[in-house]
């Protein structure tokens, strides 16, 4: 053994003598020979020494010399607690915040690992307020969130306010931020606002993250400090070099949009995806909304379903939704009305509106399968909304009880929801003239009908130009009036609406007060079954027979045929079948005269 060696031992030897003298060598060796600081902390600390305790504590919490173990450091924490050492209440304080196992006071074996129960609000309000009342600032503000953010029990304002301000007064960055936030939340006055931005400010200049995000949220929307995008960004990059997700998001956000600086999508981008892989969900269905817009590039669905499902199984409910209707479209994703279902069900769950809506549509005309053996109780949703006083929800739960969707039908109780929905829902309008039209739940009147037909039509509901267009057609409820019914059809047929083109072309061929015009009806039949409209497909087969609007053609009317006998007309058939016989007899009878 070396002299120095020699000398390191009998200093060890000397230190034996008593469980302060063993802390003080530890302590001494502590910078340069951890491993037998430790054995002599731990030696102090079985002999009662409360400090030797506290260090060996933090020695399992640091996890550098010995494997980390925080039950096992609880367990030296509380030796040294019980003995008054207020670090070692303020670290007890802490672990019960973060969760230990309720046993961690018991002996473990070498390889169990005692599983943490969550947060002990109660067993940490007990050590934060020994500490608190010693003075510590630290545990003033734990003790004063405890006392804002613990079970319902624990809670009192006032007193976390004392505690909060009495830790910032002693310039705990922790207890400042507390201070600050509770300020902000009673704040009523310009005064008490400027307040609470000025203990923000030093919590941040004290270098705490999440300080500079809120100075940053401040300075965004223009509250507790002047509006300042530009110095949003420097605090959110601030908190987001930090590593605080929340940050990384409205940076992100700021980036994109050019706000404060100018436009930087690369790193917008970036900062979005490093926030989303901090667990913000918000930053994925925002990722998922910029590939679902485009914008100098064409949208990308399959990018923006993938930020769009990873938003949504974190819990958001509008990227679910959005997920949804990418399932319901097939963009980016293979077209599954059952799996928009699905994903509608989860947003709708979550209380999204029109989640709720769009699941409710899919159950009516049996588009989700995996939910029909057990439904989920939409009318409930909508019911609630309806209560409420919400148009929409009324609205959506009268079209429950028309439809019978989750409820047995009730037509009275369907036009009641939807006369109060009318009052400012136009689908409510265009569905309570079809319940007065067809006289269910309510005496028929279609002079009535005609009125909200109008109000929804003039709103831009196709639905309802067409049904007051068939009314002015008919005359029923109102004048015949065969221009006024064009003039609806025409607004329906420039949305699309294949049975007003229809319609339009049936006013040329005859029978109205419109001049037959074989032309302009064989152009809006074409524009009809173009669309898909099957009695219009036959419409021009019939007049490609008879040399109307055009030359006679049979290949054309035969192409007619086939289309509407595939939309299943059954006189295309009949008439197509006619064609082949009279096609066979002339080629029959040309073959014997030749």
């Amino acid at each position: 053994m070396t002299r120095l060696n020699l000398l390191a031992a009998s200093w060890d030897r000397f230190a034996a003598k008593s469980s302060s003298r063993k802390r003080l060598r530890a302590e001494q060796l502590s910078g340069t020979e951890p491993q037998r600081a430790f054995a002599l902390f731990a030696a102090a600390a079985e002999s009662g020494d409360a400090e030797a305790a506290f260090k060996v504590g933090e020695y399992y919490l640091d996890g550098k010399v010995v494997l980390r173990q925080p039950a096992e450091a609880a367990r030296w924490y509380l030796r040294a607690a019980r003995a008054d050492h207020v670090g070692a209440q303020v670290r007890l304080a802490q672990l019960h915040l973060l969760g230990l196992p309720q046993d961690f006071g018991m002996a473990a074996g070498l390889f169990e690992q005692a599983a943490p129960t969550g947060a002990n609000f109660h067993a940490a309000l007990s050590w934060a307020r020994r500490a608190a009342d010693a003075g510590v600032p630290d545990a003033q503000a734990i003790l004063a969130y405890i006392l804002t953010s613990g079970p319902e029990e624990l809670r009192d304002a006032d007193a976390a306010l004392r505690w909060y301000r009495e830790s910032a007064e002693r310039n705990c960055p922790q207890g400042r931020l507390g201070y600050a936030l509770a300020l902000m939340s009673r704040a009523n006055t310009a005064e008490q606002s400027l307040a609470a931005h000025d203990e923000l400010v030093l919590a941040a200049d004290a270098g705490l993250p999440t300080a500079h995000y809120l100075l940053g949220a401040e300075s965004e929307r223009g509250s507790g400090a002047p509006k300042d995008d530009a110095n949003a960004r420097h605090h959110y990059t601030i908190a987001a070099n930090a590593g605080l997700a929340s940050a990384q998001m409205r940076l992100g956000v700021l980036l994109l949009e050019g706000r404060g600086g100018p436009v930087d999508l690369l790193n917008g981008e970036s900062w979005l995806r490093r926030a989303t892989a901090g667990g913000d969900m918000e930053a994925a269905a925002l990722l998922g909304d910029i590939y679902a817009r485009g914008g100098e590039m064409p949208p990308n669905y399959i990018e923006a379903a993938h930020w769009f499902r990873t938003a949504a199984e974190g819990g958001h409910k509008a990227a679910a939704r959005a997920l949804g209707m990418l399932y319901l479209t097939g963009a980016g994703v293979p077209r599954d009305p059952d799996e928009a279902a699905m994903w509608f069900k989860r947003a709708a769950d979550a209380g999204d509106a029109d989640a709720q809506t769009s699941l409710a549509t899919l159950l009516q005309t049996g588009s989700a399968p995996s939910l029909a053996k057990d439904p989920p109780r939409v009318h409930e949703w909508f019911e609630r909304a309806a209560e409420q006083g919400d148009l929409i929800g009324a609205f959506n739960y009268a079209v429950c009880l028309a439809e019978g969707v989750g409820v047995p039908r009730d037509d009275q109780q369907a036009v009641q929801w939807l006369k109060r929905a009318a009052a400012g829902v136009v689908d409510a309008q265009y569905w309570y003239g079809r319940m007065l039209v067809d006289g269910r739940g309510v005496m028929k009147n279609e002079a009535e009908a005609a009125v909200w037909f109008a109000r929804a039509g003039e709103a831009g509901v196709t639905a309802a130009q067409v049904s007051l267009a068939e009314l002015h057609l008919t005359g029923r409820g109102v004048p015949r009036d065969h221009p006024l019914a064009k003039s609806w059809f025409m607004r329906a047929a420039s949305t699309g609406h294949a049975g007003a083109m229809f319609a339009i072309g049936a006013l040329f061929s005859g029978g109205s007060d419109f001049e037959t015009d074989p032309d302009e009806a064989h152009r809006w039949f074409t524009q009809a079954a173009e669309h898909g409209h099957s009695v219009a497909a036959l419409m021009l087969a019939r007049y490609a027979m008879q040399g109307l609007g055009g030359p006679k053609d049979a290949a054309v009317a035969r192409r007619w045929y086939i289309q509407a006998a595939s939309l299943g007309v059954v006189e295309a058939s009949a008439e197509l079948a006619a064609l082949d016989d009279t096609q066979r007899s002339d080629a029959g009878t040309m073959a014997a005269t030749s």
